[in-house]
């Protein structure tokens, strides 16, 4: 009944600028937590950055000061700003969410297929 979709990943040259989407759809209630990770083969999924319903935020320490994550409530989406991106930043970017769906109880947690991006000369 809930979607997540990502979009906005592509192939940047470092120090580039990349800005992804993730769109939430479905028999939604309410969403409390979103956020993004990433993951390159070989290596463990990495928690990127995330953001409360009321606007908390958190960065893991390798993207602070580059990345920006904000969301838009009335439309169910999430961002992420990446700034002056690194070789290193290049991995499937997952968005994942705690959401509260109508006519069940509880939350669920809910992860979106990734989009990939790639930073290179």
């Amino acid at each position: 009944q809930v979607q997540l979709v990502e979009s906005g990943g592509g192939l940047v040259q470092p120090g580039g600028s990349l800005r992804l989407s993730c769109a939430a759809s479905g028999s939604i209630f309410s969403i409390n937590v979103m956020r993004w990770y990433r993951q390159t083969p070989g290596k463990q999924r990495e928690l990127v950055a995330g953001i409360t319903s009321g606007g908390s935020i958190n960065y893991a320490d390798s993207v602070k000061g580059r990345f920006t994550i904000s969301r838009d409530n009335a439309k169910n989406t999430m961002y992420l700003q990446m700034n002056s991106l690194k070789p290193e930043d290049t991995a499937v970017y997952y968005c994942n969410a705690i959401v509260r769906a109508l006519f069940v109880s509880g939350d669920f947690e809910s992860w979106g297929q990734g989009t990939q991006v790639t930073v290179s000369s």
